[in-house]
């Protein structure tokens, strides 16, 4: 059974990033262009994984496995550090194709991180919770680490970037707030995703 009202807002969400502002900010600003990142992996992505969590829930693929939270996150690891590699981040923010690619890889491998964490059955609802707590518990910790390590630079890590820097932001500081925001909205919520199923599983243990 898929739940309307939080699909319809996750595609709201995603539309609203990828059809509004944002997009055409990108070039001038790294803080504009975490700031899409992170709206579609951290509330657009998670709102529509709920809405549809419990329809996918009936594939036999998405359940309590320990091997597919692993390789989600981990591929999910390689997508998102991939993309703010240097040659690749300079490509997302001059290129509109590149964009598009990344922007669609994004939202895929969120997409199987959240479908993982939120699809269950009423048979597999705990051993699927420990499954998703522990992707997403993975992911913000990557998430964090790599917010971190861009926000705590000495200096511009994407000097291609320099000239782009737009108002009176200087390119470090730009930076700086990009980082804040990856690390307030991504590895927050995903943490956050991790700790409530986690009470989930305890409170079903202490029930039994």
């Amino acid at each position: 059974m898929i739940d309307r009202p939080l699909t319809l807002a996750g595609i709201a969400v995603l539309l609203l990033a990828w059809v509004g502002p944002l997009p055409g900010m990108v070039a001038g600003s790294f803080a504009a262009h975490m700031t899409l990142h992170m709206t579609v992996v951290g509330i657009g992505v998670p709102l529509l994984a709920a809405g549809i969590g419990p329809y996918m829930a009936r594939h036999n693929w998405l359940r309590s496995q320990v091997a597919l939270p692993i390789a989600v996150s981990i591929l999910d690891l390689v997508v998102v550090w991939g993309w703010h590699a240097p040659a690749l981040h300079h490509a997302s923010r001059t290129l509109p194709l590149a964009l598009a690619v990344e922007q669609l890889s994004f939202a895929l491998v969120s997409m199987l991180v959240w479908l993982i964490a939120l699809s269950s059955t009423t048979q597999t609802r705990r051993s699927a919770a420990l499954a998703g707590a522990m992707a997403l518990f993975f992911t913000s910790m990557h998430m964090t680490l790599l917010g971190a390590l861009i926000g705590l630079a000495p200096r511009p890590v994407y000097g291609d970037h320099l000239h782009h820097a737009i108002g009176d932001l200087p390119a470090l500081a730009d930076q700086q707030l990009g980082g804040v925001i990856m690390l307030a909205i991504g590895g927050v919520i995903y943490l956050a995703g991790g700790l409530m199923l986690m009470a989930r599983v305890l409170q079903r243990q202490a029930a039994t």
